[in-house]
């Protein structure tokens, strides 16, 4: 069966990777993979004919599929799809840098997901990708101080994703939020390029304080589920934070962090050190070999 209707074809793939787009041709060549897909993908499964052209193959660019598939996510009978389309492909078309953000967010649940079938599925189902993408659109509005659109977008988010991200909070590149459901970033959190935040994780405050009162996550950072982290505390790059641990000290650069209240792996005078960046291997156990007799 053929995945673009008459008013589309192959060619289409062809125009697109010569045509304007954002951020270039490495955005390109992850969209021309993702028409790929989405061929593929309906030559499996006939039915998802429509479902793809509307979301994928109608579209002459990543950045316009984007803004279509969130504004279809996070509409409701009095904010339509329409409404919020034309507000997200505005902020996009002049936000180039959210664009290549978004293209690094697809490899990397690409590349460290094992559930993650292709970068349309991804696309089209991660709600922690799609979660991700609409704070920076959020965020974006923030800095612009267009606060009551960019609160309004986190509680879309919030109640669609089950994601609550402030918009005011800073990520970087290279996000993984894998599952996602039930986490909470606060206002004034910077994460990092290349982290990976596992489901339920909140990156908080204390409820003591003002002002700058939320983590700060470096690069490379792994984040397991569950984990609380609360508090202006730094995580160093390249550290491991375990499952379920309650962080409330500044964990130091390539270290591990486990435990309620969480403790570093070693000892705080000499703390083994992680020779991988965690963010990027999603290692979660291997210290247990190495630092206890662990059994069931």
């Amino acid at each position: 069966m053929n995945l673009f209707p008459d008013r589309i074809s192959r060619t289409h793939i062809t125009k697109t990777s010569n045509s304007s787009s954002l951020d270039g041709g490495d955005d390109n060549d992850v969209w021309i993979k993702m028409l790929e897909e989405a061929q593929s993908d309906v030559e499996q499964e006939p039915i998802l004919s429509s479902y793809y052209y509307s979301s994928i193959t109608s579209h002459r660019s990543l950045d316009s599929a984007l803004a279509n598939i969130l504004s279809v996510k996070l509409s409701t009978l009095t904010l339509p799809s329409s409404t919020l389309f034309e507000l997200f492909t505005s902020v996009l078309q002049e936000s180039p840098e959210i664009m290549e953000s978004a293209k690094q967010d697809l490899l990397a649940a690409k590349e460290r997901d094992p559930a993650c079938l292709s970068y349309v599925h991804c696309f089209l189902s991660f709600k922690g990708f799609l979660a991700c993408q609409s704070h920076r659109i959020a965020h974006k509005l923030w800095t612009q101080d267009r606060k009551i659109l960019a609160l309004l977008i986190q509680n879309r988010v919030s109640e669609a994703f089950a994601v609550d991200i402030h918009p005011g909070a800073k990520i970087g590149r290279g996000v993984l939020l894998d599952h996602a459901t039930g986490v909470v970033i606060g206002e004034t959190a910077v994460v990092g390029d290349n982290v990976s935040i596992l489901h339920g994780v909140t990156l908080g405050g204390t409820g003591k304080q003002c002002g700058d009162r939320h983590p700060k996550i470096g690069d490379g950072v792994l984040i397991g589920a569950g984990s609380c982290i609360l508090g202006n505390i730094t995580i160093g790059e390249g550290a491991k934070v375990g499952s379920g641990s309650v962080v409330l000290k500044d964990v130091p650069p390539r270290t591990t962090a486990v435990g309620n209240p969480a403790r570093l792996i070693g000892g705080k005078e000499n703390p083994k050190r992680v020779d991988k960046i965690p963010g990027l291997t999603m290692d979660q156990t291997s210290y247990l070999t190495e630092w206890s007799d662990y059994v069931i």
